[in-house]
């Protein structure tokens, strides 16, 4: 089994697992349209689906097979602002998916970066990874923003390669190894 050492702490930011006392939090986002946009679900969960989510989130504190999420709470003095989550896709190929939400209204000042940045830290610098990689929406210019703030490449751009409620769409993959992840933090 592999966890952070909790809390993380950033310059702005505490990291932690999730707890049934966020379902408030995350029900301010999740239950938000311009959140749901680019999620695969078909709308803006209810209250019932966030409690759902928040309990499966609660789960989510270690990496202890392939396969696994690790899900952290972001935290600020305003509460739970996002999750941020490592699923661990191959411990051969030592390779994990990065994935985030956060709440619209705390956009714009760096904060899912910083905290995308230290889960990826704690990924390649304690748990080994050696490439991680994400994916979105291929209109989610946010979304691809992110990731190429954090010096991820784009490595492809699959055409109509998945029906997103029920249209074909375009998905977008960005990765950055180990080695490019210590030499862009300057390690």
């Amino acid at each position: 089994m592999s966890q952070p050492a909790y809390p993380i702490r950033t310059a702005r930011l505490t990291l932690r697992p999730v707890t049934l006392d966020d379902l408030d939090d995350v029900y301010a986002y999740q239950g938000r349209t311009d959140v749901a946009r680019w999620l695969r679900e078909a709308g803006p969960r209810t209250r019932e689906e966030s409690r759902a989510s928040v309990v499966a989130m609660t789960g989510e504190d270690a990496l202890r097979a392939e396969g696994d999420c690790l899900t952290l709470a972001v935290v600020t003095d305003a509460g739970v602002i996002g999750t941020v989550e490592l699923v661990w896709r191959s411990a051969s190929d030592r390779t994990a998916e990065l994935g985030y939400v956060f709440h619209p209204d705390h956009g714009g000042r760096g904060l899912a970066t910083e905290a995308a940045a230290a889960l990826l830290d704690w990924g390649f610098d304690e748990f080994g990874l050696h490439r991680v990689y994400a994916r979105c929406h291929g209109r989610n210019d946010a979304s691809a923003r992110l990731m190429a703030r954090l010096g991820m490449r784009q490595e492809a751009h699959h055409v109509q390669s998945h029906l997103f409620r029920g249209e074909w769409a375009d998905q977008l993959t960005f990765a950055v190894l180990a080695g490019e992840w210590r030499a862009r933090a300057g390690s």
